[in-house]
């Protein structure tokens, strides 16, 4: 199954402040795809993206979650397909190849936090493995609240399942059972992990 957007990327605004010599910014919808470049890397200003693959049958792959300050791009990766989709609307900088060495940085989180997640995704049973993603995202995303730690991304059951290796019935039991234990809490259509006093 080939998936594709029938999204026109014509809404993307594009534009260059040359009086400041600043990288040109684009900005994308939430859901738009990110197009193919292979002659760019794009620095997230603001908002969070999910790079993807889906195999023969149609099943989603997450290959991670990337927010302000990542560096992402079709250069950093060798899984065909590959496909970047806007979870919120985002605004990126093209960062053109003569400029990636002066992102080393960038790159080596780029790396760090794409083994963290492939770690945890092997992690058993499945409930640690659903409890520290919820942790790497509230890393990434979460901000303090009275409760403890509100990642402020919406991320659907269905999204969590596809990249833990599960199924959305599982995730779905489980939050609730780490909500009945009150380790979790429901904000609205976020969550927040509890403070462990």
């Amino acid at each position: 199954m080939m998936h594709s957007t029938s999204r026109s990327h014509n809404s993307a605004q594009s534009h260059n402040s040359p009086s400041t010599g600043q990288l040109p910014q684009r900005l994308f919808t939430r859901r738009e795809i990110i197009p193919a470049r292979n002659d760019v890397l794009w620095r997230i200003e603001r908002g969070a993206v999910r790079t993807l693959t889906w195999s023969e049958d149609g099943t989603f792959i997450t290959l991670g979650y990337w927010g302000t300050g990542d560096l992402i791009g079709y250069p950093l990766s060798k899984v065909k397909p590959y496909q970047i989709e806007c979870l919120t609307s985002v605004e990126v900088s093209a960062i053109p190849p003569h400029l990636w060495s002066q992102d080393v940085n960038a790159l080596l989180s780029h790396i760090q936090q794409a083994e963290e997640l492939l770690s945890i995704i092997h992690r058993k049973p499945i409930s640690l493995r659903l409890w520290q993603f919820l942790g790497w995202l509230s890393g990434k995303f979460g901000r303090d609240v009275e409760q403890g730690k509100l990642i402020d991304l919406n991320v659907t059951h269905q999204e969590m399942a596809e990249v833990l290796n599960t199924t959305r019935v599982t995730v779905t039991r489980l939050l609730q059972q780490f909500e009945e234990e009150g380790t979790l809490l429901r904000h609205k259509r976020r969550v927040i992990l509890r403070s462990s006093e």
